[in-house]
């Protein structure tokens, strides 16, 4: 028997590793400025996609029967739940593209700090990729947790990766935030 279950574990899971991130952002501020918190909140979304899509939605579902759940992942591009969750009103397919995004900008907001950047996010990039396939195959493996595998979420959330990261470049050249721990030391050029 799954023992938890539910949007209110989701809630507090989300909630307890907010609090986690928080402190680890504020112990590496002094070393990493602005990064620490662009990377706390990287980790923070990674964990709440981890309980959103591994957490039973209805509650502990009790015992799922082995010969009641798939034996390999929906390959039906569309999937086993095409209406969706109650969530979002544009059905599954959104929430797995939207649940992704902030992810690929804290991705970039992050990576593009250093001067690997150009190496860092598209690795980044293959990493949330290669966590979608992991949340899939996790749900295939543990039937208890009454959640289906399906090869369109894996497309739908690459693709929320993907167009994070890009909204991520596009931010990271706009606000570049490492420029303002930098520049904090330098006096003005008044133009002199």
């Amino acid at each position: 028997m799954f023992p938890v279950g539910g949007v209110e574990y989701m809630l507090l899971g989300a909630f307890v590793s907010g609090a986690v991130c928080v402190l680890l952002a504020l112990v590496l501020r002094a070393r990493l400025g602005v990064t620490a918190w662009t990377l706390a909140a990287l980790l923070w979304s990674l964990v709440v996609i981890g309980l959103v899509t591994l957490i039973p939605v209805g509650g502990a579902p009790g015992i799922v029967p082995a010969e009641g759940r798939l034996a390999t992942c929906s390959w039906d591009i569309g999937g086993p739940a095409p209406d969706g969750f109650w969530i979002f009103s544009g059905g599954q397919r959104l929430l797995n593209t939207v649940i992704f995004v902030p992810s690929g900008v804290l991705l970039s907001l992050t990576a593009t700090r250093w001067r690997s950047g150009w190496v860092t996010v598209p690795l980044g990039l293959a990493l949330l990729a290669a966590y979608s396939v992991g949340i899939e195959k996790t749900q295939l493996e543990l039937a208890r947790i009454d959640r289906a595998c399906d090869v369109t979420d894996i497309i739908d959330n690459v693709t929320g990766a993907a167009v994070g990261v890009g909204v991520g470049l596009v931010l990271a050249l706009v606000v570049r935030p490492w420029r303002l721990r930098r520049d904090a030391g330098r006096a003005p050029n008044l133009g002199t």
